[in-house]
């Protein structure tokens, strides 16, 4: 067994209202930042895994993330890296 890090993105999903994001996205307009469009504030988990191979490691991850880790109703998730620890 090899010991992975695996990161991964937890985002509101489009068309789901993100107060969070829009606060951010209001704040940034009012520091001079015009160009900035919708923002999305979501979370960045990193899980240290045990697994005999990188692609067991993400199908387990992904596992998580869609038993426990992002809400599958409001959240979409991306594995954005799975790397030995």
């Amino acid at each position: 067994m090899t010991r992975f890090r695996c990161a991964i993105h937890i985002v509101p999903r489009r068309g789901i209202l993100d107060p969070q994001g829009k606060a951010v996205a209001d704040a940034l307009h009012s520091l001079g930042f015009p160009a900035v469009g919708e923002v999305r504030v979501g979370r960045y988990v990193v899980v240290d895994s045990d697994a005999a191979s990188a692609d067991a490691a993400r199908a387990a991850v992904k596992a998580m993330c869609e038993k426990l880790l992002a809400n599958p109703v409001t959240e979409d998730f991306e594995i954005a890296s799975v790397e030995p620890a």
